[in-house]
């Protein structure tokens, strides 16, 4: 079997500036690329030009673009690291403009604040990141949400090239285990999809307890019509199960990833509810306001940047400047004349030598 695959998803409201690679199929924006670089030295990267996610993992995207309707308030229900959320905020933003409401939630508390630095990254204002456990969000914002995205914790067979932990942790009874816990997921946020709104269910399993047969129950048990998959993709190795589409390591050119959909047909009452009852984190988005002079730096000032280390820019007004690299801003720093103080976030900083 190929080793494990690197792609990208540029950001089509910075200028889709990044690495060049073969186009993804099912992502207007997914690039295959041909071997890994080294994504810590490009400040592109650092300036959320493109995020870093498998391209199978793409395919939960191209669900959402295909059956999503407005209204636009969406959840992404197990957001972290922040691949999905970025990918729906773009297909949100060219589809509505700023009509829309996306809620990047993550229950792990370990894993929230990457999620939160990520979506500070790419930069859009309208979404909002949580860490609330699915029952509260059901039982808080009834019948709130147009779209719920849930790409359920699992067991992780479709990691197995990529993630060496995965296959540590599997066991014969793991599947049965994620089943559950996927079945209490789905019933505790149930509440807050209102009806006739869409469920993009995905797991990165092989496993059909966790997939299929986890998306009949839902559609059983919770009140939802599935939404039966078409064959669009054959020619890239993905194939059709009885609710979804299967995308398999070694025959994809990406990870494993299971992803299926279905419309809501229970009643939803709604609540008088809005995010803020969730109590989302302070934002960590920087925004870089035109009248605030701009300044333009090479390779390696923009790395010495991002590393925090002091520039030295005598050409450039005093006061506070925004720093760019190839006209994308990375932050913002304060010209004293004889050094800039290096105002770029320490939780984003580079941890390696430049």
């Amino acid at each position: 079997m190929a080793g494990a695959s690197t792609s990208i998803r540029l950001n089509p409201f910075k200028g889709c500036d990044g690495p060049e690679g073969t186009p993804v199929p099912w992502s207007p924006y997914g690039r295959m690329l041909a071997e890994r670089p080294n994504f810590t030295l490009d400040p592109l990267f650092h300036a959320g030009c493109y995020y870093v996610q498998d391209s199978s993992a793409m395919f939960v995207g191209h669900l959402f673009r295909k059956y999503a309707e407005s209204p636009f308030r969406v959840l992404d229900l197990c957001a972290a690291p922040g691949g999905k959320t970025t990918d729906l905020a773009a297909s949100l933003r060219e589809a509505c403009g700023a009509s829309f409401e996306l809620t990047a939630n993550e229950v792990m508390k370990a894993r929230v604040s990457v999620l939160a630095d990520n979506v500070g990254v790419w930069g859009d204002p309208n979404v909002k990141v949580t860490s609330a456990d699915p029952a509260v969000i059901g039982r808080l914002m009834k019948g709130y949400y147009d779209v719920i995205v849930a790409d359920v914790p699992c067991s992780g067979e479709g990691m197995f090239r990529k993630d060496p932990r995965a296959v540590a942790e599997w066991s014969p009874e793991l599947p049965q285990i994620c089943a559950a816990r996927q079945r209490r997921i789905l019933a505790d946020v149930w509440p807050a999809l209102k009806e006739g709104g869409l469920l993009i269910y995905s797991t990165c399993t092989y496993e059909d307890c966790e997939n299929d047969s986890n998306l009949e129950w839902a559609a059983r048990e919770l009140g939802g019509d599935i939404i039966h998959p078409e064959d669009e993709f054959p020619q890239y190795g993905v194939r059709l199960t009885r609710c979804g589409s299967l995308l398999k390591a070694g025959e994809v050119p990406g990870e494993g990833q299971w992803a299926g959909a279905l419309r809501k047909t229970s009643s939803a009452p709604s609540a008088r509810c809005n995010i803020s009852d969730l109590r989302p984190l302070e934002s960590r988005l920087q925004l870089f306001d035109e009248k605030i002079p701009r300044v333009e730096l090479d390779l390696q000032q923009a790395l010495r940047y991002l590393h925090r280390d002091s520039l030295f820019l005598p050409d450039a007004p005093k006061g506070m400047l925004v720093v760019c690299y190839r006209q994308h801003p990375l932050g913002f720093a304060k010209n004293l004349g004889t050094r800039c103080n290096n105002l770029y976030p320490k939780s984003r900083r580079i941890q390696m030598d430049v």
